[in-house]
């Protein structure tokens, strides 16, 4: 009998060290945060929770920290503004989320401890001074996109994830319409609509789709490393529900649409006070479509959003009309060519709005509709009296 237990206290003392030597006190977890009321937030955030039972400490990595200075504004809109990976107790960022409203779910990563190790590793080195920052790209290199990349190559084992898209693939501008539409902001969807281009449109890979927190919280869950799942399981650790928020009469469709009928109606009357309304109108309206185009320009060709490349709003916010506003009510035969020749360019626009390669906010019809309405008024003379001297 002695001699049958000896092998078996061999045997589990074998298996208990191996069992040892394979655990270790890191706990490593994916935190998922509800999109906010603000616009930063609207898409929500991703950060990585990291816990050391031996030495009681609980850490939070943020790839989504940028400091406000001086020239933030400037940087930001070149596309040169730095973020960089901050680390910050787990209390701390709980509280944050807190005051602002937004629940948190967590996914515990089934990692083994060398992975868990190489993990921890790599998320020190890189929250030095010296290697934290990178260029923010919305995209393709974000806060969400850092996280999961980083967990993905510290495993031994290539992921594998399901399909997370539906049959019908969406494109980067759908993905990101949905949460706009969400969150009621319509004001902000024109302008991202307007100041980004073709290339939003592109449809986007399953793993590309993984650039929001919804997405790479999904991508996770279906996720295998080797054989085994990515996540063991997930819980709500903050769970607050979503403030209502209130949807506003004013959006841009009915705003820009309510200008339309006031203007149409205001070109009608005869009267004195009417041509003075709509000779100031005619300025600021077509300088302002000037000004945005080139800023349009601008956002092309002298920033590094490459995102904000090859724009068809270009096709209605004309640069030219800067300089063409100040000749708007001009009698020159020149000016009315000019207006004549933005008349059938917007006419053609609107045929093709539908069909372009580049989805149009369509709260801008009203705003296409002004444009051939005024320049067909203001080049009229040309189309149907004849020349002026």
């Amino acid at each position: 009998m002695k001699k049958l237990l000896l092998p078996l206290c061999f045997i589990f003392y074998f298996f208990g060290f191996a069992q040892a030597q394979d655990s270790c006190s890191l706990r490593i977890s994916l935190l998922t945060c509800a999109p906010g009321e603000e616009l930063y937030s609207t898409f929500g955030h991703t950060a990585l929770r990291v816990q050391d039972t031996s030495l009681g400490t609980d850490y939070i990595f943020n790839y989504g920290t940028f400091e406000f200075g001086p020239d933030f504004y400037t940087k930001f809109i070149r596309g040169k503004l730095l973020y960089f990976l901050s680390v910050e107790d787990f209390n701390d960022f709980i509280y944050e989320y807190k005051m602002q409203n937004r629940s948190i779910k967590e996914q515990v990563l089934q990692l083994s401890c060398r992975e868990k190790q190489r993990l921890y590793s790599s998320l020190q080195t890189n929250a030095q001074q010296q290697n934290r920052n990178y260029k923010y790209d919305f995209l393709f290199d974000n806060c969400t996109t850092r996280a999961g990349e980083i967990v993905i190559q510290s495993a031994d084992s290539s992921a594998g994830f399901k399909n997370i898209l539906p049959a019908d693939r969406p494109g980067f501008r759908n993905l990101i319409h949905s949460y706009l539409n969400a969150g009621h902001q319509y004001w902000s969807k024109l302008g991202i609509d307007i100041l980004l281009g073709v290339k939003l449109d592109r449809t986007v890979t399953n793993r590309e789709a993984m650039f929001l927190p919804d997405y790479l919280l999904k991508g996770f869950d279906s996720a295998n490393l080797g054989r085994q799942p990515l996540v063991t399981h997930t819980d709500t650790i903050l769970k607050i529900s979503s403030p209502t928020i209130r949807k506003s009469f004013f959006t841009p469709a009915i705003v820009f649409s309510l200008l339309l009928v006031a203007i149409v109606v205001i070109s009608i009357v005869q009267s004195n006070w009417a041509k003075a309304v709509m000779r100031v109108f005619d300025f600021l309206f077509f300088f302002t479509l000037g000004l945005s185009g080139l800023l349009l320009l601008f956002m092309w060709f002298g920033t590094d959003h490459k995102v904000c490349q090859n724009n068809y709003n270009l096709l209605w916010a004309l640069p030219t009309h800067v300089v063409l506003a100040f000749f708007v009510h001009t009698a020159k035969s020149w000016v009315e060519k000019y207006f004549a020749g933005v008349f059938w360019l917007s006419l053609a626009l609107a045929a093709a709005w539908f069909f372009l390669p580049q989805q149009m906010n369509n709260a801008l019809i009203p705003v296409l509709l002004l444009i051939i309405f005024r320049s067909w008024h203001l080049s009229k003379n040309l189309l149907y009296a004849g020349k002026r001297n």
